[in-house]
């Protein structure tokens, strides 16, 4: 079966490489239809969210955000799959990073570094083009698919613009390598942690919110400064992606503090956008009172 999906898969992957980028997008707007009104994909569980996130919007706010949500949804998964075939050039010429010099700074005193991103915008072309766009040796922190076929083929493609994986078990593991160059190692950690009982809450839309404790273990382990890299829509299918320092020294922060000040900044994106957050995600899957009281 895991080989029938992946001959599917492949076959939509043809389809819409050969798809000009207009028809893309109609593509794209029959799918968030069918999402939105025909599937109702995960409708109580966005509609709660947001409706949890802005209290003080009405149905009519609400119902525009949650429209907007699914077409932004469905851009980005009609756009990770154009991007397995786009070139290099037109990755990006339609992503483009106002200012990776801050990123770089720190190549050339020669320090590692963490960079946090999110479900924001689009962040799959993100994953396929900052091997290219940073001097670090560039690692995408990911949790492994369950298709082997697919997960061999995406790990390939983001392999030849120089983004090397590394799956979220063995994070530790390799941030403790020596390799021939400085490294950084992205992380899209807007998730629900898999432990709660070792996470880290925060205050997120005045929700208590469960934070993965990785970041914030492995930055002070390491003493590695901690970025913020976020990608906004200029237009459609093109992005603007902006960098800014997070924690330059962890070691200073009090333990969960930057847990924090990722997800204040977080906030601050959303609330701008609302629609282009993953909204789909079961993020309060977990109360805080029944985790730690």
């Amino acid at each position: 079966m895991n080989y029938i999906i992946y001959i599917l898969f492949r076959i939509a992957v043809l389809i819409i490489y050969l798809l000009p980028f207009r028809s893309v997008y109609v593509l794209s707007d029959v799918m968030a239809f069918l999402l939105n009104n025909v599937f109702k994909y995960r409708k109580d569980v966005v509609y709660k969210n947001i409706k949890s996130c802005f209290p003080e919007k009405i149905d009519i706010e609400i119902k525009a955000i949650a429209d907007k949500f699914y077409t932004n949804l469905s851009d980005v998964i009609i756009e990770a799959i154009k991007g397995f075939t786009m070139s290099e050039k037109e990755l990006h010429k339609r992503y483009n990073f106002l200012n990776r010099e801050i990123l770089n700074s720190y190549f050339e005193k020669g320090i590692n570094a963490i960079c946090l991103s999110a479900h924001f915008a689009n962040w799959e072309w993100g994953v396929l083009i900052m091997g290219k766009q940073f001097n670090h040796k560039t690692f995408g922190v990911y949790k492994p698919l369950t298709n082997k076929y697919i997960d061999n083929y995406v790990e390939r493609r983001r392999k030849k613009l120089d983004m090397s994986l590394l799956s979220m078990e063995d994070t530790v593991k390799g941030m403790r390598i020596k390799y021939d160059r400085p490294a950084v190692f992205i992380l899209i950690a807007d998730q629900s942690p898999s432990n709660h009982k070792k996470a880290v809450w925060v205050d997120f839309f005045n929700i208590k919110t469960a934070c993965s404790h990785g970041v914030d273990m492995a930055s002070r382990m390491f003493s590695y400064p901690v970025l913020y890299i976020i990608s906004r829509r200029r237009k459609r299918g093109f992005y603007e992606v902006e960098c800014k320092v997070l924690v330059d020294n962890p070691v200073d922060i009090k333990k969960g503090e930057i847990a924090q000040i990722y997800m204040n900044e977080l906030e601050k994106n959303i609330r701008l956008e609302p629609s282009n957050w993953l909204w789909s995600h079961r993020r309060w899957k977990h109360k805080y009172e029944d985790v730690i009281l």
